[in-house]
């Protein structure tokens, strides 16, 4: 395929503008509580075992980072480096 040809390649009509939307189509809360229960059960325990896995990775690597006493935290000055 020549370099050029992918240059002309250009976003149709449809997907160059983006369709205006009513200035006040927010979602209530209500309106996403009941998008969660479109969310199929299946999908549930997984969700939970990767919020807990996601939150104790989180905290084992907040915990690292403020125990740790041999972490360097600081550059080394040129003055305390030893040739």
């Amino acid at each position: 395929m020549y370099p050029t040809r992918m240059l002309r390649m250009q976003p149709t009509r449809a997907f160059a503008f983006a369709s205006p939307k009513e200035p006040h189509s927010a979602h209530t809360i209500s309106q996403r509580l009941r998008q969660l229960k479109r969310i199929p059960p299946e999908l549930l325990p997984i969700g939970f075992v990767l919020a807990v896995a996601v939150g104790a990775a989180i905290y084992s690597c907040g915990k690292k980072l403020m125990t740790d006493k041999t972490l360097r935290l600081y550059r080394n000055s040129p003055e305390s480096r030893e040739h």
